[in-house]
């Protein structure tokens, strides 16, 4: 399976990391299939930097992106945001209070 991850670059205590396309199974720093862009978080603000093209591409074959990667391309504008699902709410003859249960215990 492929993934989109990020793979760290630069100093110590100095980080910066390089979005790639690599196999899951592979060490975050080590072989990998493409270089899609960058990140910088020391910048203010933080520099994100990706080949949409690409992007598109991979993620049309089916790569998977990181939880962190995806927060990134959707800052990017490579993918749209997805809309936080809305808990259904219970109707209120549907609910249970406790209050409800103690007053049906005690009759």
């Amino acid at each position: 399976m492929l993934k989109m991850r990020l793979r760290r670059t630069g100093a110590k205590k100095r980080p910066s990391y390089r979005i790639v396309v690599a196999e899951h199974t592979a060490p975050r720093d080590g072989k990998f299939i493409e270089i899609l862009g960058h990140y910088n978080p020391l910048t203010e603000p933080a520099t994100v930097k990706v080949n949409e093209e690409r992007a598109q591409y991979w993620l049309s074959v089916g790569a998977q992106p990181s939880e962190t990667v995806a927060g990134l391309l959707t800052r990017a504008g490579v993918i749209s945001a997805k809309p936080a699902s809305e808990p259904v709410a219970a109707s209120a003859s549907e609910a249970v209070t406790p209050a409800a249960v103690a007053v049906d215990a005690v009759s």
